[in-house]
């Protein structure tokens, strides 16, 4: 099936396209039969969240339930999981850097529709990309918002909604999500290694 064409950053119209509606369509399809496979089924799994999203590294782990609109926005790096409810809004791409942990029920949202009331029911929308990059953990229930960029290393708190960028090497947190302290050598110190 061939691409829609969405221009990014920059208004277009989606209600009425029938090639962005066929596209979305294919994908839900695709990420239902996902979400049916057993647990067990990790090579099936697997293969069927490669045959959905753009790239996907080595040993990724996206636990259903998962739903995506377009799939072919979403690159996974390396060694990435994501907990149960995941749930992303790739009008724009999505880019997940290695050693990324995603906890429940968090959401990845590209567009925003105008705040104009007409404009916006006539199906005007723009789509901006998100970038995680490597060694990021996103606590539960977070919702990360289009054109953001999250700093490797960092840390979201759970709850939050990330309006803007944030940092690498960070402890951030809160609505909207704000950066709390930096991350340092006694975060190492304060976490109980067991057998120690």
């Amino acid at each position: 099936m061939q691409k829609p064409y969405i221009p990014l950053y920059c208004q277009f119209r989606a209600n009425g396209r029938e090639d962005i509606r066929r596209t979305i369509e294919a994908c839900m399809e695709k990420c239902h039969r996902y979400n049916l496979l057993s647990p067990l089924q990790r090579e099936e799994r697997d293969a069927l969240l490669r045959e959905i999203a753009g790239k996907v590294g080595k040993d990724v782990t996206v636990t259903p339930p998962f739903w995506c609109d377009y799939g072919y926005n979403l690159t996974f790096g390396d060694s990435f999981y994501s907990n149960h409810n995941l749930v992303i809004g790739d009008g724009a791409p999505v880019t997940f850097g290695s050693h990324v942990f995603v906890a429940p029920n968090c959401s990845f949202a590209t567009a925003e529709h105008s705040i104009d009331p007409e404009l916006r029911r006539e199906g005007y929308e723009i789509a901006k990309p998100i970038v995680v990059e490597d060694n990021v953990w996103i606590g539960t229930g977070t919702t990360v918002l289009a054109g953001v960029r999250i700093g490797k290393n960092s840390v979201i708190g759970a709850g939050s909604v990330v309006t803007r960028d944030i940092p690498a090497n960070v402890v951030a947190y809160g609505v909207p999500c704000r950066v709390i302290r930096p991350i340092t050598e006694k975060d190492r110190d304060a976490y109980p290694i067991f057998g120690e």
